[in-house]
Order: structure tokens, then sequence, then C-alpha cells
């Protein structure tokens, strides 16, 4: 099977973005950087696209323009053991960005991330509907997903 490959398309700052993402995410590299030369149609140095890889996954950068900004239609979920993993991703990935609801969250680049504990999928879909219920429940409340607050919805239930 071919592999897939996420394409990103920034406006400017595509540079910029590599080594946020790259601090960021372990086992992350730059590839390749393409540069506009003399033959143009860019300004020659400036980057116009890129090819990198962060925790493993590769990507592909262009920088484009203003035209098509990133929207919630698309975003990237970090799977996380546990709190202390949702904790370093949300409070890099949403600096300099803002914080949505339900562990999504948009960076500074208005990338989409959802940042997501495994224990919310376990009490989520837990095969009990009333602690499905509750968890689900106080999900919807939160920014950030807090595992001890899910646990406490739970258990304020009765279930």
């Amino acid at each position: 099977m071919p592999a897939i490959t996420p394409s990103l398309w920034f406006d400017n700052d595509l540079e910029d973005a590599i080594a946020f993402y790259s601090a960021i995410f372990p086992n992350s590299s730059l590839e390749s950087i393409e540069r506009y030369t003399d033959a143009g149609p860019g300004t020659p140095g400036e980057v116009v696209s890129a090819t990198f890889t962060l925790d493993g996954q590769r990507f592909i950068g262009i920088n484009g323009g203003p035209a098509f900004p990133f929207t919630e239609a698309v975003s990237f979920t970090i799977a996380c053991r546990d709190q202390d993993e949702v904790d370093y991703y949300w409070d890099r990935l949403v600096a300099g960005g803002q914080e949505s609801q339900c562990g999504w969250l948009k960076d500074r680049y208005g990338l989409s991330w959802q940042v997501v504990p495994d224990r919310l999928i376990e009490l989520t879909t837990d095969s009990d509907p009333a602690k499905a219920a509750a968890a689900t429940k106080a999900m919807l409340g939160m920014r950030k997903i807090v595992i001890a607050e899910l646990e406490d919805a739970v258990a304020a239930a009765g279930v």
C-alpha cells in the first residue's frame, strides 16, 4: 500500500512551524526544504515547501499564502497514555493559540489538534451506559481533558 502523507498549507511561516512542532514531538526531523531561486516566482531564499517528520509521521508543508487557512474540518489527534502526556501536548500546542472544547485546540498557526487521553475513550465507551453518559457529560464541559475530573464525575453519578 502507498503511504498517505498529509500536506499542510501554511501562510508564510512553514519553517517556523516545523521548528515549533519538532520541539514538541519526539522522533522529529526535517527531511528536505525547498527554497525559491533566482528563477522565482518568489523571493530567492524564501521557503517554498518542505518535507518533515513528527513523531514518525511524515508531512509535506507549503508556504502558499493566506488563501487557504486551516479550519476545524481537519484536525490531528494525539492519543495520550495519562494526564502528564495530555498536559505536555496541550500546554505546548496551545501556546500562542486558542483553547476550544472537549480536548480540541488551535495552535498558533491555526491547525486544530485533539489531545485525547486513553482513559476518556475507555470511560465514554464503557459498556455501562450510565458510566459512559456521566463521562461524556463531564467531557462536554471541559476544554483540556482532565482525567481525574472525568473519573470524579463517573463516581458522583454512582455508577
